[in-house]
């Protein structure tokens, strides 16, 4: 039987019992598992941690812990520039793309609205979103924490709240998305981008009130489908201006 004296940071502690949440703690394991394992063993996800130190020194996934080790394991760094210490993965995604599981349709609506390319099926499997994660090197955003457990899996992120609203908060925050956003230039139905388009072109597909009250239009250029400014338009900034700095 080894002991290890554990202590997790910041948002990684949403994974951890009340008990052991903030604070250093001891636990007892047997065999010789890779400190990767013994990490997952405890609920917490591999793609969630960026940084692991042994007794002050980084180590990697597959260190093997041994007994009286002191490990401390933070979570990825998207949002700050920690250059002087040893990742477990490559430098974080600032080119920023996010493919959403099944649970999440609304939250992937919310990110095309804010500017950001966002993959999502409702009919696509597991197995297919980490594909298209590693190929395309795309962030995974899941209400499932098994599927963060995934060798496969490089960057990815449990959304913690159930509300559509506080999601998309939590994923500007998260990543630090305030500063990139273009809001109005993806398509919420399909993620393609959306250009402006002359009435002229589009006026046999408005409706008669819509003809008649605007006269600024976009359109996208994958499925087609027409927007203007209307009321929903308005409502959709005054969201967006509440969105966390």
């Amino acid at each position: 039987m080894k002991v290890v004296r554990l202590r997790f940071y910041e948002e990684l502690n949403d994974f951890l019992p009340t008990a052991r949440k903030k604070e250093p703690f001891l636990h007892q394991f047997t065999g010789n598992p890779s400190v990767k394992d013994l990490i997952e063993s405890l609920g917490v996800p591999h793609a969630e941690v960026d940084m692991i130190l042994v007794n002050g020194s980084s180590v990697d996934f597959s260190y093997k812990p041994t007994d009286e080790d002191q490990i401390s394991v933070y979570p990825v760094f998207e949002s700050l520039d920690i250059s002087e210490v040893t990742h477990l993965r490559r430098r974080p995604l600032r080119r920023l793309k996010f493919i959403c599981d099944v649970h999440l349709g609304k939250m992937a609506r919310n990110l095309r609205l804010l500017g950001f390319d966002t993959f999502f099926d409702r009919n696509i499997d597991d197995n297919e979103i980490i594909n298209m994660s590693i190929s395309e090197k795309r962030i995974i955003l899941t209400r499932d924490r098994q599927l963060l457990k995934n060798n496969r899996i490089t960057h990815g992120y449990w959304i913690r709240s159930s509300d559509p609203r506080e999601q998309i908060r939590e994923a500007v925050a998260r990543f630090d998305l305030r500063n990139n956003l273009k809001p109005f230039t993806r398509c919420m139905d399909c993620n393609g981008l959306i250009r402006t388009v002359s009435k002229e072109d589009i006026i046999e597909l408005l409706p008669p009130r819509t003809r008649q009250y605007y006269e600024e239009f976009f359109k996208c250029n994958v499925c087609g489908k027409i927007y203007w400014e209307g009321s929903h338009y308005e409502n959709m900034k005054k969201q967006i201006q509440k969105l966390p700095d």
